[in-house]
């Protein structure tokens, strides 16, 4: 709501591209909530990422999907756009495929993790193969001297009141999250 998940999705999509013979690309999902809502509650314009339909999934060989949390689960707007994926489900068109996840959290306490295992059931059901980073962004995952969002689920960040920006470690998280499964799935796509 705020552009917090759309800056990482920015640095996550350079990190995914800056793999050889990798495109990415940014979409969003469709809003849900009326105009009236939108302005009561001070959300800015939506950022100018074409808004995808449940078929163009089936286009891509991998995802790093991301959202704001709400209650330790995806907001309603991304629930939404993934219940409407029922006839990707029905032919199994996503699985096999490798996906990741982001998010961004109002407090240290707002549900990263639990947001992240809420959605890998989405993912599970597609026949999706969840890809967390682990460990693997190094040192960075043991900050302990400044605030950071993000776990071994994936990159985050924290928003307070949608005043804190995402840091420069948070950035370099999402860089990170999205050269990694880039590169998974160049591989995964290069054994067919």
């Amino acid at each position: 709501m705020y552009g917090h998940v759309e800056k990482l999705a920015q640095e996550i999509k350079k990190g995914a591209a800056s793999v050889e013979g990798v495109e990415a690309k940014l979409w969003q999902v469709p809003e849900i909530l009326s105009e009236e809502i939108l302005a009561k509650m001070s959300a800015p314009q939506k950022g100018d990422a074409p808004v995808i339909t449940p078929d163009e999934l089936a286009e891509a060989d991998g995802f790093i999907f991301g959202f704001p949390t709400r209650f330790g689960m995806m907001p309603a707007q991304f629930k939404a756009f993934l219940d409407a994926t029922g006839g990707l489900w029905k032919t199994q068109q996503l699985a096999g495929k490798p996906a990741g996840i982001f998010y961004s959290t109002g407090s240290q306490g707002g549900g990263q993790e639990t947001t992240a295992l809420t959605a890998i059931t989405q993912l599970v059901h597609h026949g999706m193969i969840f890809v967390p980073i682990g460990y693997t962004f190094g040192a960075g995952m043991f900050e302990m001297e400044k605030i950071k969002g993000g776990s071994p689920y994936g990159a985050g960040t924290f928003a307070a009141d949608g005043s804190k920006h995402p840091t420069e470690l948070e950035l370099e998280q999402a860089f990170h999250q999205g050269k990694y499964i880039a590169t998974i799935t160049k591989k995964l796509k290069g054994s067919d």
